[in-house]
């Protein structure tokens, strides 16, 4: 289609001043950027007209979908009253504090503290400043290290890109800083074994036992883990692998932080899926689902004894953002939830819509095109093939991205992840549109070995 003028001339400012997130430039601009002006439901409208259904829920956030008023009234009515003041010294507002009492009701029973910031990326930030001051409140000062899973994503500030154990990610920042330690993920197809993934899984938890042996567990302050690996491909763990991590973490006194960025708010049939696998975690980070993605919110969530020490400690906690806690963002944050509530959607995401989605994922697992397929609740992944199989696969030349673009062709925005096709649509999603999500990734599917 013919681009307007003033298509061309955005086009033109962006290529100009806006220095995209996660974005190869060159490829960017030889394409010209794909800009989206309206979005309704579970689709959104780029500025050619063209509508297209969104398989990952914006960046895995938008679980209650597009252009919900009751989130905009919220969010009008509550810059009327007070826009913005901060929480800093002794002050704060009130959709702040609702919010934190109503995080926490959904959160594992130990869990009853909150400290907000602006994304998952603070929100794990947040929680390695708060484990330091823990321990040195403690006396165990000795205790930094942190452990993170491969294929792990926590984040892209200095410290939790260290966390983060990709290497598109650590590599051109020359990271990871010291003291942080990678262990082992449980993605059996990615690492082309013989072993069953509940086999895998097990020599992964006594990997990470040398490791925290190797390294000694009294310098292992915590392990960051999430229950699903989002950006690392979709990675879903075996029958007994977190239970297992999780007690590996006790018997080592290692602090045990659960990342439910992605997973939480209802992504896998739950609220969080630290109560779905009965996790217990000392910490939890969240964002994403928290207002949907309608305005940016972090929250990090602590067990009251760790959240006792800091707060009785003696010491003046010099952390948080300007914005820790923006009401404005908390009352989007409590009108998603209502939203969430009212209208049924984690349990209906657990009893009906996801399990479809599984079943429809499930059928692509004998397609000539796919290696394997993994996911839960209202998430999922292809491992793409090419014509001749594994020892054909290049790492040059990925068909993730492949995938993504020619799915988006068919009217699908998926995500590319090296050799793998992910989705995540909207909690919102029904049965008929989910048909209409597959049908569209078999047509790619087609269109990739054509």
């Amino acid at each position: 289609m013919k681009q307007s003028d003033s298509q061309l001339h955005l086009r033109y400012i962006d290529k100009k001043h806006h220095i995209h997130p996660f974005t190869h430039h060159e490829d960017l601009h030889a394409q010209g950027t794909h800009i989206i002006e309206s979005a309704q439901g579970i689709y959104v409208t780029d500025d050619q007209g063209r509508t297209l259904l969104d398989g990952l829920a914006g960046l895995w956030c938008v679980n209650v979908g597009y252009g919900r008023k009751e989130i905009a009234e919220a969010v009008y009515q509550q810059m009327r009253k007070i826009a913005y003041y901060p929480s800093f010294f002794n002050s704060t507002t009130e959709p702040t504090i609702q919010l934190a009492e109503r995080v926490t009701k959904y959160a594992p029973e130990a869990i009853t503290h909150v400290f907000f910031s602006n994304s998952g990326s603070e929100a794990n930030e947040t929680a390695l400043k708060l484990i330091r001051a823990y321990h040195k409140l403690k006396g165990n000062s000795e205790k930094y290290k942190i452990l993170t899973l491969n294929h792990s994503y926590h984040g892209v500030l200095l410290a939790t890109t260290s966390m983060t154990q990709l290497p598109t990610c650590q590599t051109p920042f020359d990271l990871p800083l010291p003291g942080f330690v990678k262990v082992p993920g449980p993605y059996a197809y990615g690492a082309n074994t013989t072993l069953t993934a509940v086999e895998y899984g097990h020599w992964c938890i006594q990997e990470t036992e040398r490791i925290i042996a190797k390294e000694g567990p009294a310098s292992i302050a915590a392990l960051f883990v999430e229950p699903v690996q989002g950006a690392g491909g979709v990675i879903v763990p075996p029958e007994g692998y977190l239970a297992a991590l999780r007690q590996l973490c006790r018997d080592h006194k290692i602090l045990f932080v659960a990342d439910e960025v992605i997973t939480g708010f209802g992504r896998l049939g739950d609220w969080f899926a630290s109560n779905l696998w009965n996790l217990d975690p000392d910490l939890m980070t969240t964002a994403k689902g928290i207002t949907s993605g309608y305005i940016p919110l972090g929250a990090t969530l602590v067990r009251d004894e760790i959240a006792e020490t800091l707060t009785q400690g003696g010491y003046y906690l010099a952390h948080g953002s300007t914005y820790s806690g923006h009401p404005t963002a908390c009352a989007a944050g409590l009108a998603n939830l209502d939203i969430l509530e009212k209208e049924k959607l984690i349990p209906r995401t657990r009893n009906k819509t996801g399990p479809y989605f599984q079943s429809k994922l499930r059928e692509f697992a004998e397609h000539p095109a796919v290696g394997e397929v993994r996911g839960h609740g209202l998430i999922g992944a292809l491992e793409l093939l090419p014509k001749g199989g594994r020892e054909k696969l290049n790492s040059k030349t990925p068909l993730g991205p492949k995938a993504a673009k020619l799915a988006r062709e068919e009217g699908l925005i998926a995500r590319g992840i090296r050799d793998i096709l992910a989705l995540s649509p909207p909690l919102i999603i029904t049965e008929a549109e989910i048909d209409q999500v597959f049908l569209f990734v078999g047509k790619t599917l087609d269109r990739l070995w054509d």
